[in-house]
């Protein structure tokens, strides 16, 4: 299993990032797959959730309305649209699924 995230950075409150998780090894169309996040001195918080087709999502509440999990099974990719971004939005952010997780990409939001 092989997860890769990418699109992190440094962006400023209010603005937009896109997250993507390109995914190998395993039957990606057939997983469901997350998104977690882990600010300094928290512990690691599930984000968003994303079912095989897509059809079905789940958002914490802190960042309802704000943010948007998709995927490509085409590509055996998933995103994460995350606009109107809060420096408590700050964290590594990592992607799981298939019983594997990625590496994390750093976000901070700050002005």
């Amino acid at each position: 299993v092989q997860l890769v995230e990418s699109g992190g950075g440094l962006v400023q409150p209010g603005g937009s990032l896109r997250l993507a998780c390109a995914a190998s090894g395993f039957a990606f169309s057939s997983s469901d797959m997350s998104w977690y996040r882990q600010a300094p001195g928290k512990e690691r918080e599930l984000v968003a959730v994303i079912n095989t087709f897509g059809h079905s999502t789940y958002y914490a509440d802190s960042v309802k309305g704000r943010f948007t999990i998709s995927r490509d099974n085409a590509k055996n990719t998933m995103y994460l649209q995350m606009n109107s971004l809060k420096p408590e939005d700050t964290a590594v952010y990592y992607c799981t699924g298939g019983n594997g997780w990625g590496q994390g990409t750093q976000v901070t939001v700050s002005s």
